[in-house]
Parts: structure tokens; C-alpha cells; sequence
């Protein structure tokens, strides 16, 4: 994925991010979650997604030599920043080409 794609994505969740912090805590933007089934299903969904980002994080990992376990606690800890910082800090590798 393009890396300027990344950074139009990450720039405004970062700064809608900021905002919902700095208005309802971290508490704030997790609690709801947990009032209504609906809501229940959006942050099922997230961890969801998140768990199958992660398992492509850990195999890409695995092949390029990073540290896995770094970006699962920094997705564990942030959420979607893991792995949106994860894809922006990552090196192209080149391609093998067939013998």
C-alpha cells in the first residue's frame, strides 16, 4: 500500500483520536461499547479485524525480520495504530524473481 495513502488515513484518525481523548478519557471511548448489543458488535468487529491484522503482521514479520511481539503490544495498547504504523514503517521488499 502506498505509504501517502497510510498517512492521509492515520493523520485525521490521529487527530479524531486526540479529540475523542481529550473529551471522554480513554474510559470514555471504550465504555460504550458496552451498553448495547449494537455497540457490542462494533467493538466484536474491531477486535476481529484487529486479531486478522495481526496474524498477517506476525507472518510478514516473520519473513522481513521485525518484531512481532513490538506491534502487538503497540496494537494491544493503541488499536488500528498498530497496525497502520506497522504498514507505514514497513520496507518494500523486493521481488524474487523465479530461476
Amino acid at each position: 500500500m502506498p505509504k501517502s495513502i497510510l498517512i492521509l488515513i492515520l493523520i485525521p484518525f490521529s487527530v479524531l483520536t486526540g479529540l475523542a481523548l481529550r473529551d471522554h478519557g480513554v474510559w470514555g471511548i471504550i465504555e460504550p461499547h458496552f451498553k448495547s448489543y449494537g455497540a457490542g458488535q462494533v467493538f466484536a468487529d474491531l477486535c476481529i479485524a484487529l486479531t486478522l491484522m495481526l496474524v498477517q503482521i506476525w507472518r510478514d514479520a516473520k519473513q522481513t525480520g521485525r518484531n512481532f511481539w513490538l506491534w502487538l503490544a503497540v496494537t494491544l495498547a493503541t488499536g488500528s495504530f498498530g497496525p497502520l504504523l506497522y504498514l507505514l514503517t514497513r520496507r518494500e521488499q523486493p521481488d524474487k524473481i523465479a530461476a
